[in-house]
């Protein structure tokens, strides 16, 4: 792409990066020097708290090399990058989240700066986890989009380029993936998006090659299925959903969202046994699945659903469509569907009698959704903890003995924390537990940080179910707020107000539910009656920063946020009370990712 007229975005980078800064920094910025679409993305990404001053792409899962998109797309891949011939231009495929599926190599220096800002398979490079990025911005805007240096939300991004073209299906027309051609920013060029759009069609015709058999074979046996049977009959694959009308009227969308969860599930495990389950709006059915050919291919599965106990509630020959409903789990509240969808996995496991690892971020509510779990199904049982952080102490070893020679639930924290040594001991100790005769009915359960424990500890338990961050689930904040309100003010003589809720929805709430716990703490600390405002709530809210603070730095972030508020959004006034420069606050506002009033 070397020698090509550069984009008009390109030739006046230095307004351009002074424009984002300004942004930044909550400074008015002049619309006409940055596009509509870059900082219509820039905006969405100050209001999903997305960090400007590192990278921080989720990590999803490790990508499944057999799904019809990367079988079909592959070929055309390969095809272009033996055309590119060499040139510096990594090619990228991704799934409709924006979660990288392959990368294939160009050069090895942006190779190695392609991994380092963690553009590889299994990161997610949506807009709401790296911001302005061509993948996550093409997706999110439902159509192609460039994106060249400085127009990145992120810093560690502005000396790329890249090209984003989101992939339809040629049947259902919906995005299943997106194209993304990355390259050194110098190197870019106005073909870059073109050849990207070539490619997408390609994959697309591809697409519809390889799907007219698998969608034909999935209808003709979900047809088939509709006419044996009177009830509940539902088919999919990755790409098509389809329900009978008796479904629509029975299944609430909650309740469908569960279901075909856990058809994907089954038809992915290749155990396709029926499955009992307890739907979260009500009721308990039974699951069938069965998956549907297309010669050898998978074609999708064909999944009928049937009662299989008492309904709790009536159920309407129609329903208009209905929010999530709230968890029935003592103690806890929540209507987030990546929160919903936890809560039911740990019930399902839990009436399964299986072990059960729990993984996430610290914070995000594990050993309480454990225990309301427990007190919920089994309320005169006893409910045990043990904390990992505690193996180096001698009696160790004889309180795990003594625990599993209990009865009811167990559970052991925070085994990311033990060593090998450690690991290997509590391992035998459960699988001499598990291989025992007469053992007592326990429920044993482990809680972990997301990576870093023993795989052969995890062998133990044949499940690992995640719970979400609370910024993937930002809907309950406002549930949580009014729960903890409730308990540090029973009385109900405080509220939030909804200017407050505000600031407390859009922070990106590092340390979770326990750090939100922590500041309605902090509020009442001073305000006890009335309406929360703004004002009341401490400074850690005032920030979109997505790590958590070390002392020295919490009490910098807070004196600057303090002189920030006293100077009305001022930073050269703030600057001169705090005795810094300009550009110093300049630097620290963006490292702490500080939001305040504009002057």
């Amino acid at each position: 792409m070397r020698g090509r007229t550069p984009p008009p975005e390109l030739t006046d980078g230095a307004r351009l990066a002074e424009t984002r800064e300004r942004f930044l920094t909550a400074e008015s910025v002049d619309p006409h020097l940055v596009r509509d679409t870059i900082l219509a993305s820039w905006w969405r990404s100050r209001r999903g708290n997305v960090a400007a001053d590192h990278i921080d792409p989720a990590y999803v899962r490790d990508p499944d090399p057999d799904t019809p998109l990367i079988r079909s797309a592959l070929p055309v891949l390969r095809s272009l990058r033996d055309h590119l011939d060499g040139q510096p231009i990594s090619i990228i495929l991704t799934d409709p989240g924006g979660v990288v599926l392959t990368r294939l190599a160009a050069d090895w220096d942006l190779d190695r700066h392609l991994d380092s800002v963690q553009l590889a398979p299994g990161f997610s490079y949506a807009e709401e986890s790296v911001g302005t990025n061509g993948i996550g911005t093409a997706l999110e805007g439902g159509r192609p989009m460039h994106v060249f240096g400085h127009e990145h939300y992120a810093e560690h991004l502005e000396n790329l380029a890249c090209a984003g073209v989101p992939i339809h299906h040629p049947i259902s027309g919906k995005t299943v993936g997106a194209i993304d051609l990355t390259c050194w920013r110098r190197d870019a060029g106005p073909l870059l998006i073109t050849l990207a759009k070539t490619t997408a069609d390609q994959i697309r015709q591809a697409l519809l090659n390889d799907s007219g058999m698998r969608e034909f074979a999935l209808l003709q046996q979900y047809l088939r299925a509709c006419r044996r049977t009177s009830g509940i009959v539902l088919a999919l694959n990755h790409d098509v959903v389809m329900m009978n009308d008796y479904a629509r009227q029975v299944l609430d969308p909650v309740d469908q969202a569960v279901v075909l969860g856990l058809a994907a599930e089954v038809l992915t495990s290749g155990r396709p046994g029926p499955v009992v389950l307890d739907l979260p709006i009500g009721g308990r059915v039974r699951v069938q699945c069965r998956p549907a050919r297309a010669g050898d291919p998978l074609a999708g599965g064909i999944v009928t659903v049937k009662p299989a106990g008492p309904v709790d509630r009536p159920r309407a020959t129609t329903r208009a469509p209905v929010r999530a409903t709230p968890t029935t789990l003592p103690g806890l509240v929540g209507s987030g569907p990546l929160w919903l969808r936890g809560c039911h996995q740990v019930e399902a496991a839990y009436d399964a009698g299986e072990w059960l690892a729990l993984a996430g971020e610290p914070g995000t509510g594990k050993l309480a959704l454990l225990r309301a779990v427990h007190h919920r199904r089994n309320p005169s049982g006893v409910f045990h903890v043990l904390d990992a952080a505690d193996a180096a102490a001698t009696d160790w070893p004889a309180r795990v003995a003594n625990e599993l020679a209990g009865d009811g639930t167990l559970v052991i924290r925070h085994v990311d924390l033990l060593d090998g040594r450690r690991a290997r001991a509590l391992t035998t100790a459960l699988r001499a537990h598990r291989a025992g005769a007469n053992r007592p009915a326990l429920w044993v359960t482990a809680t972990l940080r997301l990576a870093g424990a023993s795989a052969e500890l995890l062998q133990c338990f044949p499940r690992t179910v995640e719970v979400p961050p609370l910024r993937h689930h930002a809907e309950d904040v406002h549930d949580l707020v009014r729960l903890f309100l409730t308990k540090l003010s029973p009385d109900g003589r405080l509220v939030c107000s909804p200017e407050a809720m505000q600031v407390l929805v859009r922070s990106s709430w590092p340390g979770n539910i326990e750090q939100l716990g922590n500041v309605m703490k902090k509020v009442i600390q001073h305000r006890r009656t009335g309406s929360i405002q703004p004002d009341d709530l401490p400074p850690e809210c005032r920030t979109v920063s997505r790590r958590l603070l070390n002392p020295l730095e919490s009490m910098e972030r807070d004196a600057i946020v303090q002189s920030l508020l006293d100077a009305s959004g001022n930073k050269a006034k703030a600057a001169n009370s705090l005795g810094m420069s300009r550009a110093t606050i300049y630097r620290k506002i963006h490292e702490y990712g500080i939001v305040t009033p504009t002057p």
